[in-house]
């Protein structure tokens, strides 16, 4: 009697086996689930940035203001009798530590 159960606790533990560890175990598909989980985060953050890609490539189709405000930031662009004025930051003062020593 003792041996039959020994068999059947081996014959148990034999069909467990797939069912955890197999190719289509329970660990495969938790990883598989993590992975779609993630691939969906993923292209999630993408459709929102070709959302705004396909806004911005609109715009700059339909309307002459879009690409004047591009040429400017972007290119450095001025119009024609337009005056362009720098204001650049003051520069950063010379620590007494530095300053060469003669």
């Amino acid at each position: 009697m003792r041996i039959l159960a020994i068999v059947f606790v081996a014959l148990i533990a034999l069909l467990q086996y797939p069912l955890w560890l197999g190719k289509g175990g329970w660990l495969h598909v938790w990883d598989m689930d993590r992975q779609v989980t993630a691939q969906k985060d993923a292209n999630a953050k993408m459709r929102v940035r070709n959302d705004a890609l396909d806004a911005e490539v609109r715009d700059l189709k339909q309307g002459y203001d879009a690409i004047e405000e591009r040429a400017r930031y972007d290119l450095g662009m001025i119009k024609q009798d337009e005056i362009f004025f720098q204001i650049l930051p003051p520069p950063a003062p010379v620590p007494a530590d530095s300053a060469p020593k003669r």
